[in-house]
């Protein structure tokens, strides 16, 4: 019996379809191996890497309580898995047929909880890690603070972080990476600094975290500091970094610096490419932009829906309307990626500023979806720049207005668009009612850093 059990497992481990393994079950079954908890163990383990909805029809037919070990994996593999929530309940099952949880049970189990954001369970899986004196782990230790921080339940993170008696790079990271995602931005430097007196070194990913605060905050001070820690350290700029870093400049205005990291980076994925491909366009690097939009495809790599919106905008930008054209039709026919209503509103922009105000109509009416305030402010404001008479489809005016009824500027801009259509009444109408709400068209204004303090600049360049 030992020898046809070992034989089965030699079989179950070099399976790699569910056909296969289903044939090793019956086999399993007809010679009462499945009876044997180490063939269980090492049969769910083999159908976890071919499906987890197998592995589960797998586990769910053992006869026999299956071990600990092919539970830890069933729970793990669901973790994982677009459902987290079943290892959950299969964690509640375990304790039902009497088993006890171990040291890597519990962490699996604390996963799905931040994933799910079920709190209150992760919360009765602390006291159990409590009772059964786990709570000092630090495996444990860190997925109980990511847990509460996946949750939101920042304070709880912080409790389990200042009671923990040894921490690692891990447990620092994880305590700064929930405060940033947290929204706790400037906690997540205090922890840092706090890090360093530790003598604790802090790896790539302590530092992303910090860089994505630095983003966050639009502080370039910040972003400079991890940058320059960086350099000092002699820390090797991985895709993961050097992403982070290139994001943060961009966000930050710092276009030339991000240029800079982008072509220091050895290795590139695809969100490299696109963020610097979206910086470029936003600061009005066109030329720049369709310049990279062409090496990265040149590179073999297949553009997505946020890169596409990029080169758009510069071609709007540029004036491009061919070109811009040809990238819209080349995304949707050789891409087969569905417009989003950015790329429908780069589109109308580009029509709208090349004058073509009949062409950048039909695509909103054509659109299937309904146009955003952005996208009707912007026909509204080719029309009145390139004083095209154009009577306010009634529809497109409602809508504006009921997607920002209490904006003044919308009726204003309405209004002049119906004046140069020669439409004076529905002109006055809309004066009219922005008079009756009370509502005014404030000047465009900008922040600005000023004397290490923001400051408000006017259209008319008084600060404020």
């Amino acid at each position: 019996m030992v020898t046809i059990s070992r034989q089965i497992q030699s079989l179950v481990e070099r399976s790699t379809t569910a056909t296969h393994l289903l044939q090793l079950q019956s086999l399993a079954f007809k010679t009462a191996v499945d009876y044997d908890p180490e063939f269980v163990s090492r049969f769910v383990l083999s159908a976890c890497s071919i499906s987890v909805g197998f592995a589960r029809l797998v586990f769910d037919s053992v006869p026999i309580v299956p071990p600990l070990f092919a539970w830890n994996t069933i729970i793990r593999a669901f973790t994982k898995s677009p459902a987290p929530i079943e290892s959950v309940r299969l964690f509640s099952r375990l304790q039902r047929v009497g088993l006890q949880p171990d040291n890597f049970t519990y962490p699996f189990v604390l996963k799905a909880c931040g994933r799910c954001s079920m709190v209150g369970e992760g919360g009765a899986v602390h006291s159990m890690i409590t009772k059964a004196g786990l709570y000092f782990d630090r495996y444990v230790g860190n997925t109980l603070l990511r847990m509460y921080a996946a949750c939101g339940a920042i304070q709880l993170a912080r409790r389990v972080f200042d009671e923990m008696t040894v921490r690692d790079v891990v447990s620092w990271s994880s305590m700064i990476a929930g405060y940033v995602a947290c929204s706790h931005l400037s906690d997540a430097f205090i922890v840092f600094q706090h890090m360093k007196l530790a003598n604790e070194k802090p790896n790539s990913v302590t530092l992303v975290s910090l860089l994505s605060a630095s983003t966050h905050l639009l502080d370039i001070c910040k972003g400079e500091s991890v940058h320059s820690y960086i350099i000092r350290n002699q820390m090797e700029l991985d895709v993961a970094l050097g992403t982070a870093l290139l994001e943060m400049y961009t966000k930050c205005g710092h276009i030339e610096k991000a240029f800079q990291v982008f072509k220091s980076m050895g290795e590139k994925n695809l969100q490299s490419w696109t963020i610097m491909i979206s910086g470029l366009a936003d600061h009005g690097h066109g030329k720049d932009t369709i310049s990279l939009f062409t090496e990265m495809e040149q590179a073999g790599l297949k553009p997505d829906s946020i890169s596409f919106a990029g080169i758009l905008s510069a071609c709007s930008h540029l004036g491009l309307v061919d070109q811009g054209e040809k990238y819209f039709d080349q995304m949707v026919r050789i891409y087969k990626i569905n417009p989003t209503m950015e790329h429908y509103g780069c589109r109308v922009d580009l029509l709208g500023r090349a004058g073509l105000i009949d062409k950048a109509y039909e695509i909103i009416k054509n659109m299937p979806m309904e146009p955003n305030s952005v996208i009707i402010r912007s026909f509204l404001g080719a029309c009145r720049t390139h004083g095209r008479s154009f009577c306010l489809d009634d529809n497109l005016r409602k809508l504006l207005f009921k997607l920002e009824p209490e904006l003044g500027a919308n009726y204003v801009l309405a209004a002049n668009v119906s004046s140069l259509s020669g439409c004076w009444d529905d002109a006055a109408d809309l004066r009219v009612s922005m008079k009756q709400r009370r509502l005014m068209k404030f000047p465009g204004c900008s922040w600005v850093e000023a004397n290490d303090g923001p400051a408000k600049v006017t259209m008319e360049g008084a600060v404020v």
